[in-house]
């Protein structure tokens, strides 16, 4: 008998498959089901969430542009396949995986949607193998960018309607290089002005401008405070903005401040924009800070430098500063507390499968029903709506099998789906609905125009200031958005989890 050598993987640290983030047990899971005859099955995933970050009243889906590029891009390369084989996967499944594309269809809400627990942020339908293993590297692009996104929203004032000029600074306290630059782009979809991540606009473009000026250790190098700052001033005299809390605030970097001013206008009498533009404290008492520094420049005839506060700064520290102590600041440098979302850190979405498509085209629903009943899933292909009253307001989302048709100035009738309310069963007319799932690939391809970052900012903000509602946005205890089902969907549940658990859900 030959023996059979088998050729070792050597790793390669700079090595890097997108595809490959995978959970080993979906490789395994896959594998089995292809070589049980398996592979040409189409199943039905829908990607959702339980539980708002900070239990909020809302979220905020986003990453569906990185999930689309991922998808249209998706590749299994030598390097992939040799590791698979090493790992004790089939001959089969390697070699088909040699030559597989991504062939499926993949709805999502438009990016920027403010969302819902248990509605469908993403739904991939799609042939076994490439729905199985799409589920980690989904789940990390939605989850994360949805998080940051969410919190941005917060920090930056959106969801009290006082929305603030907020820069994003929390590159080097991110989790990871892809952490820094995702965290930057979704900062910056939920209202923020700037990052300090200079990676972020390489990728993104000047929508994710790169801002910043200097650190503390410039100030020190020099022999004086004022020296730094004229070394500055001199080498970006359109773009002046400096650091006071080197030393002191109020006893150096404010005196050496308004000295640079006065030098500016010496040297450049005829040109304006070639003042002091900013000055920044981060430390201290900030709210304090302000106030006797706007006090000390608007008594010098310096009102037009603005100031600019960082230093481990949230939604709640700058909404107490402003509310109770009145502090101004024209902007703000928020670091860890938005890169990390460190209040709530994870955005719990979860990838479940809901239907499998039987021969004749028609599908067969899928549940997990749990012991714990509110993990117990919502089974079927299914499709989202949105029902808005007579104020454009959204009233409820409605969840329906795909294919239900719901009308606005027609009776909906719909199950909610909080076992806990008081009234199961309502029925409204709605003003406006909208079908919240658009397909973003279809049979594999592109299927949309993917909207410029522009466009879902300011579509961000509209949806919270015009669409949603205030009490949706409130930060202490707020209103529980209706998240309904229509009633075929709701017997479909019930029936099921009557069949394969036992019992009412």
């Amino acid at each position: 008998m030959s023996e059979i050598k088998v050729v070792p993987y050597i790793p390669d640290e700079d090595y890097d498959n997108p595809a490959m983030v995978v959970d080993f047990y979906e490789f395994t899971m896959a594998n089995c089901l292809f070589l049980n005859g398996f592979k040409d099955t189409t199943l039905v995933f829908d990607m959702f969430f339980r539980k708002n970050p900070d239990n909020q009243g809302y979220s905020i889906s986003a990453g569906q542009r990185k999930l689309t590029r991922f998808l249209l891009n998706y590749h299994f390369n030598e390097q992939d396949v040799h590791w698979l084989r090493t790992k004790g996967m089939s001959e089969e499944f390697c070699e088909y995986l040699r030559n597989y594309r991504w062939k499926g269809d993949m709805y999502a809400l438009p990016e920027g949607t403010v969302c819902y627990p248990h509605v469908q942020m993403v739904r991939i339908e799609c042939d076994l193998v490439g729905a199985i293993l799409i589920e980690t590297y989904l789940l990390q692009t939605m989850n994360f960018h949805s998080l940051i996104a969410t919190k941005a929203t917060r920090i930056t004032g959106l969801n009290t309607h006082t929305p603030r000029s907020v820069m994003e600074f929390g590159t080097r306290r991110a989790q990871g290089e892809s952490a820094g630059n995702d965290g930057a782009y979704a900062a910056v979809l939920g209202g923020c002005i700037g990052t300090a991540n200079c990676l972020a606009e390489m990728k993104y473009g000047s929508e994710v401008k790169a801002v910043g000026t200097v650190a503390h250790s410039f100030i020190e190098f020099f022999p004086t405070e004022f020296d730094a700052f004229k070394a500055f001033a001199d080498a970006y005299p359109d773009s002046v903005s400096l650091l006071l809390d080197t030393y002191n605030i109020m006893e150096s970097g404010l005196p050496n401040l308004i000295k640079l001013d006065d030098y500016l206008i010496e040297k450049y009498p005829d040109d304006p924009n070639r003042r002091v533009k900013s000055a920044r404290i981060d430390s201290g008492d900030l709210a304090r800070g302000s106030k006797r520094l706007r006090k000390a420049l608007d008594a010098a005839g310096k009102s037009y430098i603005k100031l600019v506060a960082s230093n481990g700064l949230d939604e709640k520290k700058i909404a107490n500063m402003e509310l109770y102590e009145h502090a101004h600041f024209d902007s703000y440098g928020v670091g860890e507390n938005l890169i990390t979302s460190a209040s709530d850190p994870v955005f719990g979405g979860v990838y479940k499968l809901v239907a499998v498509k039987r021969p004749d085209g028609s599908y067969q629903p899928k549940m997990k029903c749990s012991d714990s009943v509110s993990k117990a899933i919502i089974p079927g292909k299914k499709m989202p709506w949105r029902l808005y009253d007579e104020n454009g307001q959204a009233q409820c989302d409605l969840i329906a099998m795909d294919g239900e048709v719901i009308e606005a100035g027609k009776p909906v009738t719909m199950v909610n789906l909080d076992s806990d309310a008081i009234e199961r069963i309502v029925t409204i007319v709605p003003t406006r609905v909208r079908q919240l799932l658009v397909p973003h690939i279809l049979n594999g391809e592109l299927a949309i125009e993917l909207p410029s970052i522009a466009e879902k900012k300011a579509y961000i903000a509209k949806q919270l200031t015009e669409e949603t509602w205030e009490s949706e946005l409130r930060i202490e205890m707020p209103h529980k958005h209706y998240v309904n089902m229509t009633p075929a969907v709701a017997e479909c549940r019930s029936k099921m989890y009557a069949e394969l658990h036992g019992g009412k859900v």
